[in-house]
C-alpha cells in the first residue's frame, strides 16, 4: 500500500508549482486538469534545471539580445502568445468546426512553445558558452530542441512536444500540425506588431526585420 506521506509533493514543489500557476495563469484555459498538471510539471523542471527561480527571470526577448521588448518579461511573452492563439483556435472553431482544433493542446502549447528559453537564456550557461563555444556550440542546443525534450520528460502529450519543438525556424523543417500552426502565426504575430508599434529595443531589432 502506498504511504501518503511519501508522495505528497514536497513543500518547495508546492510552492513552485502554485508560482507557475500565478505566473502563468492562462493555464486555467486547459480544460483537462491532468494536461494542466503536466504543463506545470513542465515549468517547474524546466526552471530546477536552470538558475532562473520564476518564468519572470527570464529576459523578454525572442532569442537571446535578439528581439527584446521595452519592457516587461517573459511570462507576458508567453501569455500573450497563448492568448492569441486561443482567440485564433476558437475563432476557426467556430466558422469552420469541421477543423476540429484541439483546444487543449493550443492552449498547453502556447504555454509551453517556449519552455526551452529556461535552457537557452540561463545566463551561466551563456557565459560558457561563450567562453568555449567551437566544443560547446552557441547555444549548445537552441530552446525549440531542449523545450520538446522537457515536455516529453514529464510526459506532455507528443502534440504539445512538436509545437515546442517547431514553432520557431526548426518548424520549416517538417510539416506542422494544425495546432502548431496556429501558435506559430500568434508567436510571430506577437513579436511583429509590437515591432511594428516601437515596442521593441531598435538595437536588437535584426537587419532583415527593420
Amino acid at each position: 500500500m502506498t504511504d501518503p506521506e511519501k508522495s505528497m509533493p514536497k513543500p518547495e514543489q508546492v510552492d513552485r508549482a502554485a508560482q507557475i500557476r500565478e505566473e502563468l495563469p492562462e493555464v486555467a484555459e486547459i480544460r483537462d486538469p491532468a494536461l494542466q498538471d503536466l504543463v506545470v510539471a513542465a515549468w517547474c523542471l524546466a526552471l530546477a534545471q536552470s538558475s532562473f527561480r520564476s518564468v519572470r527571470e527570464i529576459p523578454p526577448a525572442g532569442n537571446p539580445g535578439i528581439m527584446v521588448l521595452k519592457r516587461g518579461d517573459q511570462t507576458d511573452h508567453i501569455r500573450g502568445v497563448t492568448r492569441l492563439a486561443l482567440k485564433l483556435a476558437d475563432d476557426f472553431a467556430e466558422h469552420y468546426p469541421e477543423l476540429e482544433i484541439d483546444r487543449d493542446i493550443v492552449a498547453a502549447g502556447g504555454l509551453c512553445h517556449d519552455i526551452g528559453k529556461a535552457w537557452e537564456f540561463d545566463p551561466e550557461r551563456r557565459r560558457r558558452w561563450e567562453a568555449s563555444s567551437r566544443r560547446t556550440g552557441r547555444p549548445s542546443i537552441r530552446h525549440p530542441a531542449y523545450g520538446a525534450h522537457i515536455c516529453l520528460t514529464v510526459g506532455l502529450p507528443e502534440e504539445v512536444a512538436h509545437i515546442a519543438a517547431a514553432h520557431s525556424g526548426e518548424g520549416d523543417l517538417l510539416v506542422r500540425s494544425l495546432e502548431n500552426t496556429i501558435v506559430h502565426h500568434a508567436d510571430h504575430t506577437y513579436w511583429y506588431v509590437l515591432l511594428a508599434g516601437d515596442m521593441i529595443l531598435p538595437d536588437t531589432v535584426p537587419p532583415k526585420s527593420r
